[in-house]
């Protein structure tokens, strides 16, 4: 979906708002205009609007994300998104071309970046004067398994202090081809933090000086914040040594 998707005010859409961390709706409602529905989750709890509490009635959820909004935003998102139009044209690049969607989502505003514009929208959002956010909070990695082509997401939260303003950037990278541009030049401070998503998610963060692990053993397999990464039973391994998993281990009692 582009961000100028139409979204229609609906009875629907209220209840994606409050169904769940994905905004996600129950079973019975096959989702609103512009959502994305990116998978099906099964189990027994976490839906609602089937009446069966019990767990036992094989609940049913798709997973879905809130698709691109329509201006008018509201409040000083329409400002937002119109300087940065005016300060990407200063520079030759359309805002259709450098942005895959606007999303204004429980009362946030995510500009969903095509990765390879991000340092540019970083630069503008930071220099422009209508803009100035200053400061990027860090950045967090996503792993959407069953988002085909997209699976990992990078968000960054960004604050402008000059005009007391948020909002995020969000970009996304297959599992294939795991690079996304570091902010690291534009934004020092998310030196550790982009380390630190390349370590649990594997995202490769191109430009970044140092990017090395920063929690795990630099040896490490795989990277455990992964959906597809095994839980339980695993060998812990460092260099020298092994340990078995806790349910190879000797038990005293």
């Amino acid at each position: 979906m582009t961000f100028d998707t139409p979204q229609h005010p609906t009875r629907e859409t209220d209840a994606a708002a409050t169904a769940g961390p994905e905004g996600t709706l129950p079973q019975e409602h096959p989702g609103t205009p512009g959502e994305e529905v990116i998978g099906v989750r099964h189990g027994m709890f976490g839906s609602g609007g089937t009446g069966d509490t019990s767990g036992y009635g094989r609940l049913v959820r798709p997973v879905a994300l809130p698709g691109g909004s329509h201006p008018p935003y509201g409040g000083y998102f329409d400002e937002v998104v119109a300087a940065l139009r005016a300060a990407l044209a200063a520079t030759d690049t359309a805002l259709e071309t450098a942005l895959e969607k606007v999303v204004v989502f429980r009362g946030q505003l995510t500009l969903h970046v095509r990765r390879e514009y991000l340092v540019a929208v970083a630069q503008v959002l930071r220099d422009y004067a209508a803009l100035r956010f200053e400061l990027c909070l860090g950045v967090s990695g996503v792993h959407y398994l069953e988002d085909t082509g997209r699976e990992l997401h990078a968000v960054y939260p960004l604050m402008s202090i000059t005009h007391n303003r948020r909002l995020r950037l969000e970009v996304s990278a297959p599992d294939d081809d795991p690079h996304i541009p570091s902010l690291f030049d534009v934004y020092p401070t998310v030196d550790w933090h982009e380390r630190e998503t390349y370590d649990f998610f594997g995202i490769i963060f191109d430009g970044h000086p140092s990017l090395t692990r920063i929690t795990m053993p630099d040896d490490w397999r795989g990277h455990p914040q992964r959906k597809d990464y095994p839980l339980g039973g695993i060998p812990v391994e460092y260099k020298g040594a092994r340990i078995p998993p806790p349910d190879e281990r000797r038990a005293y009692s």
